[in-house]
Parts: structure tokens; sequence; C-alpha cells
């Protein structure tokens, strides 16, 4: 202090100036010398790019298919050397990770470290909390990022191995040079090694969640912090918890039982699994659904519509003879979950409709198409965009769903011009409309140009129905007097869909033959296998489904000791191509597409070929019911979220959550996941069926049980 006081009276005198410069001159490089010391471990982070293309050689069974379990695997006489080198474990064997039983009790999930690591490592740890959670680095992080997987339709960029297959059909590994001499060159920004995704000495204890929604616990839709005067108990838009839930979901209170198998799922469901107040009460109004003991029953001839859905689709087809379900028209959004007969009278006419349950949805129906197997999301749908690319579902269709479509400036509708492919129809039927609401949703499909193709009501059923169609070009949108809504900037991508708010403005529509949505797909089946002009690299495609058509005939449907008869709904978590998708198109099931929203963006070619899926962040909760699949695959999907998430168990925890009990997790990683994330997984009382390792890389095979704590 005496000091600076001295430097106070001197400043006074006529030379004072040069003592003020001199001091901010010192007091500068000191300023410069702790802020260059205080920085340097903040370091700039990308994602360390994983190199594992597949495990060549599934392994077969020599147990009979369809077992739940196998303790044994054989191999043909003829191996090769890459599978003389593999090591595996089937289950009973030595885990990978030891985890502790008597640690695992009643409570939150506590983390219990060995102490000499955290001596060792507890500055390393602190620095990587430092720098996941610095906001510049962030930023850098997701640049190198985009710059990874700027490819238009080509493999996902967190892996430097494509994998082909050579004449004689066996895994052959192929790296891409100049993905490798890009990096060498020019890469300037510094790499930080950080540690492990999970710790191997990490011990959990689980506990059940305690929300208001209970078994039924969706977290980024269920408020939990709700007060005496709100009346919902879901948010208006997706709003996550800040940390993912490291609790376990309850089962209903009434117990659960084993869902009943497809197809007979079509006609009956489990009443106790898909319990909840409102849906009692709705189902004693209803006629197409029946309590009958402990089942809902669905009576085959009985909808909500008067002389069931198959008239409905019939009078569709007479109004637009264009409309030709399961052959130009296959990808179809339900907007609205109603008693699922729609979705099912589809299916039969191989026709793949996604119903999009809508959040005010109280009844919680999307739980019961589900349940019985069908393709079913839920979404809020208030201010932000579908999580689906531009231009992607053949038809959209809205039953009687109560949307005000000509509200809010028509955004609604607009985000529907948005998502429907140019050419595809608009569906809208109802059995009374206001004449307020009917002229406002005239006057808006005009102003967005939609041909009203026509309007007829149903004798039979006794409702009215309306087919636009969207426009194929953008001449007609320059002949409009009034150019309301606008057309939306260049700049502007339709692809842009998650947290990204609705546009008051029209996308203008492809033109040239190398952009996608001049032409409609083939007919289906030929589409899943056909690829248009506008798609680069056609040959990583073919080799993506021939790669993943091995693996599922060779090692997934015979290997693993699977039920398939016992499996409906899969979820491929990190799909590229579709390609896995692609390969159970002959079984019995249906599979959730889900593109990372920090991968390349090749949700549109997944649409393309006929199938479905969804943008999504897995540091976040999915948008569904929990226990909604009976398998999991997860292709590298953990070394694409290193370093990303901050609380990477929680996405181990959300696979719990949407799980039903007996259904399989099939993850394919690096080892140095695969090992701490077996513990993690025994910790809850999965069973590990099969383990597999071939170098670095390994495959893990886990069936849930119905234990919780």
């Amino acid at each position: 202090m005496a000091i600076v006081a001295r430097f106070g009276r001197q400043a006074k005198r006529f030379n004072g100036v040069c003592i003020k410069t001199s001091a901010v001159a010192v007091l500068g490089l000191c300023f410069i010398l702790v802020w260059s010391a205080f920085s340097s471990s903040y370091t700039s982070v990308t994602d360390q790019r994983s190199t594992f293309g597949e495990i060549s050689q599934p392994i077969s069974s020599n147990q009979n298919r369809g077992k739940p379990q196998i303790h044994e695997f054989k191999k043909d006489n003829t191996e090769s050397d890459l599978e003389k080198d593999v090591r595996k474990r089937i289950n009973g064997s030595e885990p990978l990770v030891k985890v502790d039983s008597k640690e695992v009790k009643e409570g939150d999930v506590k983390v219990e470290k060995d102490s000499s690591k955290e001596s060792e490592n507890g500055n390393e740890e602190e620095e990587e909390h430092k720098v996941s959670d610095e906001p510049e680095n962030e930023e850098v992080r997701k640049e190198s990022e985009e710059e990874e997987g700027k490819v238009n339709g080509e493999v996902q960029g967190d892996d430097d191995v494509n994998a082909v297959l050579d004449s004689e059909g066996e895994a052959k590994v192929v790296v891409n040079e100049e993905d490798e001499s890009s990096e060498l060159e020019g890469e300037k920004k510094v790499k930080k090694k950080l540690g492990p995704l999970f710790d191997p000495k990490e011990k959990y204890n689980w506990k059940l969640c305690s929300s208001r929604s209970k078994h039924n616990y969706i977290p980024c839709i269920d408020i939990e912090k709700a007060t005496g005067r709100l009346k919902s108990y879901r948010h208006h838009e997706r709003s996550c918890p800040k940390l993912p839930p490291t609790c376990l979901v309850p089962l209903p209170h009434e117990g659960y039982g084993i869902p009943v198998s497809w197809p007979e799922s079509k006609l009956k469901i489990l009443y106790k699994n898909v319990a909840h107040p409102k849906l009692a009460a709705f189902v004693k109004k209803q006629s197409w659904v029946v309590e009958s003991g402990e089942y809902l029953t669905f009576p085959q001839n009985e909808s909500q519509l008067k002389g069931g859905i198959s008239h409905y689709l019939e009078f569709i087809e007479e109004m637009v003879p264009d409309i030709e379900w399961g052959k130009n028209i296959r990808t179809v959004l339900d907007i609205g979950c109603t008693d699922s007969g729609l979705a099912s009278s589809l299916l039969d006419k191989d026709v793949l409709a996604l119903a999009l349950g809508v959040k005010d949805d109280l009844v919680d129906l999307a739980q019961v198409a589900l349940e019985r197997g069908f393709p079913a999301v839920i979404s809020s749908f208030g201010s932000r965009r579908l999580p689906f690319s531009s231009g992607v579902f053949d038809v959209i269709h809205c039953g009687e769903c109560l949307i005000p479509w000509h509200s809010n400036g028509g955004r609604h509708l607009l985000e529907m011009n948005r998502i429907l492919r140019p050419g595809g129809y608009f569906i809208l039927s109802s059995k009374q409309d206001s004449i307020e609401a009917e002229e406002a949703m005239s006057k808006l499909t005009a102003s967005i140009c939609w041909n009203i193709l026509a309007h007829r009501s149903d004798e039979v059923s006794d409702i009215g129905v309306k087919i636009y169609q969207k426009p194929e070009s953008n001449d007609i949108y320059e002949l409009r007097r009034k150019k309301v809504p606008p057309m939306c900037k260049e700049n502007e991508n339709p692809d842009a869909a998650w947290y990204v708010p609705m546009k008051n403005c029209l996308h203008a529509i492809p033109t040239a033959i190398e952009q996608r949505g001049t032409e409609w797909p083939d007919e289906w089946p030929r589409r899943l296998m056909t690829f248009p002009e506008w798609i680069n690299n056609k040959e990583k495609l073919i080799a993506d489904s021939d790669h993943w058509r091995s693996i599922v005939t060779k090692s997934y449907l015979i290997g693993m000791g699977i039920d398939w008869s016992k499996i409906r709904n899969v979820m491929d978590m990190k799909a590229i191509y579709g390609g896995f998708a692609a390969a159970l198109s002959q079984q019995k099931v249906w599979v959730m597409n889900v593109v990372p929203v920090n991968a390349p963006d090749t949700l549109p070619i997944i649409f393309e070929r006929g199938l479905v899926g969804v943008y999504h962040d897995w540091c976040e909760s999915f948008t569904t019911y929990p226990r909604s699949y009976d398998l999991l695959h997860a292709d590298h999907l953990f070394s694409r979220l290193k370093d990303r998430c901050k609380q990477p168990v929680g996405i181990v925890v959300e696979m719990d959550r949407i799980l039903r009990p007996d259904g399989w997790a099939i993850i394919r990683d690096k080892m140095e996941i695969l090992e701490p994330l077996e513990g993690i997984f025994r910790s809850m009382h999965y069973e590990i069926r099969m383990t597999f390792a071939q170098g670095k890389e390994g495959l893990l095979c886990a069936q849930k049980t119905l234990w919780r704590p």
C-alpha cells in the first residue's frame, strides 16, 4: 500500500506521466505472463477417430436358432488367419472388468475411485473437466467435427476405415489415404489426449428415479419442477435436465410382463405394461380397444372410423389414383397417434407409417403403438422444427389431429411443407370444420401453392377428406401475386432441424438433377437398393449394404443366441446409410435409424431407401417412452461421443431406460470402451451373452433382466 501511495504522489508531479506509463507497461507484462501460464492447460480438443471397420468372419453358433442363451461357439474348419487370433469369452466366463457386487446397493449413483488413481491422475482429470467446459474449445471441436463430416453422402466421418468386401466375400479394410494426408497437411490444431470415456475402476450404486411420471418417465419431455398452478406435466418445448439422469426408471407398480410377440401384438398387448390413469378412462369410451382380463385387445374390424381403416385407405386411392400404397408411397408420417389402425393397415400394404405422438397427448397412445410393435416417436410441436430432414415423407396424414394449421402465420403447415417430398401428398380428414377455420386453411394452402386434388365426404365413415399436393417446381411460386410467405434465404439450410425454430418461409424446390428431390424414388422394394443421381459415392453405399448384410446374416441372426421371433422394435443408435436396417428388411422387425447431430447428415439417404429415422443428440435423452425397444445396436457410438458428453454414463442409463426387460444391446467399439462398459452393464445386472475382440476393436452383446434396485 505504501508503494502504491508513493506512486500516486509522484504521479502528481510534472514527470508523473512517465511513471504512469512505466507502471502500466510493467503491469501489462505481468498480466501477459500470468495469462499465458493459466491458458496453457486449455488446449483445443478434437475427437479421436476410430478405426474399426468390421469384425471379420462372424462366429456361427452350433446351437439351435432361437434359444436365448449361448454357451459355446464353433468355427468352421476353414477359418482364416484373422479368426485364429480372435479371443472370445462367453456368458459365464470371467468378466473383462470385475465389479464388486457388495458395492451395488440402494442409493444414488456413487462413483468410488481408487485412491492411488486419484493421486496420480488428479491434475489430469481436473484439466479434462476444464477443457470440456470451455466454450471456445467446444466451438473449435465442433468445427473440426464438421470439417470431418462435410461429405455429401459419405460414411460417417468418425471412421478412417471403409469396410468393403472382396470378390470372395471376406471383409477387407481399406484406409482412406486422402483423409490421412489432409489431416497431416495444415492440421495446426493442438490435440490433447483426455482420459478414458469410462474409468475401469469406477463402481456404481444405482437407485430408482423418483420422478412425477414414475415408470413412464421421459426426461426431456416431463416436467420435474412443477408448481401447484401447473396443470400439464409435459414441457411446451423439448427441455432436458442440465445433466442426464443417472437413476433407473422403475417398472410399472403392477409388475411388468414380457410383451406379446409379433404379430400377435397387433391384436392384443399386456395392459399393465402401458397402464396410465387417463388411458383407463379413454378405453372405457372407445369401441376399437377393449379391456379383456390382463390384455388390451384390438378387434380387427373396429376403428375410430366407421367402416374401418381399410375402407378409408381404399377411399383415398379412389379419390387420387396416383396414390398407390406400397408402391410409389412407402414412408408416411401420421400426425397424432390415434388407434394405430392406420399404421397396422398400411403395414399390410408394405407402407412404413411413423406415428408422431404430440406431447399434449396425455392419453399416451404413442406408448400403445410402440407396445403393439408399430413405429412411433413423440415430440413437442410448438415453435421448433421436427427432427427430420427436408423433403423425405411421401405422405403426411392428419386424421382429426386438431392442430390449428392456420395459426401463428401458418408455421406448422410450413413445417409440413418442409419435410414433405416435392410432389408429396398431405391428407387432412375431419368430421366437421368451422367455416372460419376452413376458409383460413384454404387461404393458407393457396399461399404456399398446394394443389387441392380432391375434397370429398365419405358416406360410410361420415368424414370429410381433403388431399393436397406439394408443388414439384418453383415456377408456381413466381406466379404468386403476394409473396407471403416469402421464399427462404439461400443460405438457410432446410435440413437443419435440431433445436432450430420453425421458419415462416418457403424453401426453394431443387431443380438440378444432382440435387435431392428432383425425382420421385423407385417403387418399393426396388428403392431399398436403388441409388439416384444425387447420391455421391454409390460404391460406398453398396459396400455398406454388403458389409451389414454379411454381419447380420453370419453373426447377428445365428451367432448370438437372440430369439428373433421376440424382436420387433429395433433401434440403430448411429445409423449411416441404413445398411443395418436394410439387412434386417426380410425379418419381421422395423428399425428406427438415429443419425447423431454431430455426424454427417445421412438421414435423407435413409428415407430415400424407404426407411425411417430421426436426428438426435445422444448427450440428451431420446424422446420415447421407457421400455420401447427390443434391441439396441450401437456401432462406434461411444467413440463418436468421446470427450463430448459431460456424463457419458448417462448414455448407458438412457439405453437401459428405452430397452425392454429381456431386450438386447449389441455394441461394437474400441476395447478401451467395451471393457469398462461391460462392468457397467454387470452392475445393472445385465447378462453378458458374448464378448468378441480383435486387436483393439470388439463387440459386446448383453441382455437386460427384470432387476431393479
